[in-house]
């Protein structure tokens, strides 16, 4: 057995455990300011990043594996939802590009409000979709400027809030787990929003937010729904990727990372080492088109 494995039995011993004990964390939680995001504390740990070669749907782009570090950091209990993302867009008067001229997907003006994408919707609780990084690093810089008003006592600068990179990600999808999924190995029925997931809205529509039960951190969501954007540049393999948890970027990069899947993927694209690729201006049909994101935070 080699020292993956190993490690990687390590882990399903506690993740078997944990995964039964998946609950709300309310000790970990706090919100900063009256409409800011929900934020959970994600203890710091290590964990084997990517996935093995024989497990069940895998891509050739999630290894090799690899042991990576990870501080303790804050993350959105929920994907930032709809209902976040307009008080937004009201304020500001900020206006998302087409994720698909081609079909018209777009938030665009409905009388006093705005129409969600894909549905045409009054936006509700589900998790804010049809947006690309530059969508994102835009409410968050908007967050940002928000949270320190309110709270002149926080550090100046860019932050606090941010994407999380992928490494985070995926450590906080896990949530201490090793198996394909946070629940285990099988897709089984009930747990996420997707093309064979044995949910109510599969492949028909978007679920809210808090509509399935929460991982072992405290955190809803994390796979099926919409896909989520992370911070890292696309790169087609882990070799030469960080060990320490930060994003890994480059000047001008022109895709990102997206992880987590969505309503309409089949199962194998729900699972924890699931990643893909996006352009930052969006505009490519079932991964810009039907991307969201959730807000990290560094902790003290």
């Amino acid at each position: 057995m080699d020292w993956r494995r190993g490690f990687l039995c390590f882990l399903l011993t506690a993740a078997l455990a944990s995964a039964a004990a998946a609950e709300e964390r309310p000790e970990r939680e706090f919100q900063e300011c009256a409409g800011c995001p929900q934020m959970v504390g994600i203890p710091a740990g290590k964990f084997v990043m990517g996935s093995l070669a024989d497990e069940p749907g895998r891509f050739q782009n999630e290894g090799p594996q690899h042991v990576v570090s990870i501080k303790a950091f804050a993350l959105g209990k929920y994907d930032v939802t709809s209902e976040e993302f307009l008080a937004f867009l009201k304020q500001t008067g900020y206006q998302p590009a087409p994720c698909n001229a081609l079909l018209n997907m777009r938030w665009r003006s409905l009388g006093n409000g705005f129409a969600y994408p894909p549905y045409d919707e009054e936006p509700r609780r589900w998790p804010a979709s049809c947006l690309d990084t530059k969508d994102a690093l835009a409410y968050i810089a908007w967050l940002n400027k928000k949270v320190r008003l309110e709270r002149p006592g926080l550090a100046k600068g860019s932050g606090p809030y941010r994407l999380p990179s992928e490494a985070e990600w995926e450590y906080a999808a896990r949530a201490g787990t090793a198996t394909a999924r946070w629940w285990g190995k099988d897709i089984g029925a009930g747990h996420a929003n997707c093309n064979g997931c044995g949910s109510a809205w599969d492949n028909r529509e978007l679920a809210d937010v808090d509509s399935f039960a929460p991982n072992p951190f405290g955190l809803y969501g994390m796979l099926g729904n919409v896909w989520q954007w992370t911070a890292d540049c696309w790169h087609r393999s882990y070799v030469g990727a960080p060990a320490d948890g930060r994003a890994w970027t480059e000047p001008g990069c022109r895709k990102h990372v997206l992880r987590g899947g969505s309503w309409d993927n089949v199962a194998i694209f729900i699972r924890s080492a699931t990643r893909s690729e996006g352009g930052a201006d969006g505009g490519e049909y079932d991964y810009s088109s039907l991307a969201g994101f959730r807000v990290a935070r560094d902790l003290p």
